[in-house]
């Protein structure tokens, strides 16, 4: 369990981190560059799963050499099935509208900006906005930022 005590708030213990693959993680089904290493340390914290449509099917092969698990989903709701039945806390990530459901269950939501855009319907529940993937992946790798960000 990793556990983050933000003031005001409360302790978040989260279980799972869950990402977004296209557009989050990848850029026209391509693995961002430099993203493997982060990505490996994130998952020495939290079991990580990429949920993905794999439009470009590429999620598998460009995810191979991670200790990550790949699930295709085909939408929206998918995901936010998915997040609903693990247990535990969930922190997910992602940057598109087929990510507002998922933010709704998530315990912690991080939205980011990237080479593929956003989607503004996620901005309304999204906990934190963050530019790009690599700062998000920060985030979960110094949990200070998380209270600096989330504090009352």
């Amino acid at each position: 369990m990793y556990t983050i005590d933000i003031p005001g708030q409360g302790e978040l213990q989260l279980a799972h981190a869950v990402f977004d693959f296209n557009g989050t993680l990848a850029n026209g089904g391509d693995l961002l560059p430099d993203l493997g290493p982060l990505l490996f340390r994130v998952s020495n914290l939290l079991p990580c799963v990429i949920l993905t449509a794999d439009s470009f099917g590429s999620a598998h092969n460009a995810l191979k050499a991670l200790p990550v698990r790949v699930e295709v989903v085909k939408t929206g709701k998918d995901k936010a099935r998915f997040v609903e039945q693990l247990v535990g806390g969930v922190v997910a990530v992602g940057n598109g509208w087929n990510d507002y459901e998922m933010f709704t269950r998530a315990d912690l939501s991080i939205v980011t900006g990237g080479p593929e855009g956003t989607a503004a319907k996620v901005l309304q529940v999204a906990d934190i906005f963050v530019p790009n993937i690599y700062v998000a992946l920060d985030l979960l790798l110094n949990p200070k930022k998380i209270i600096a960000t989330l504090r009352i």
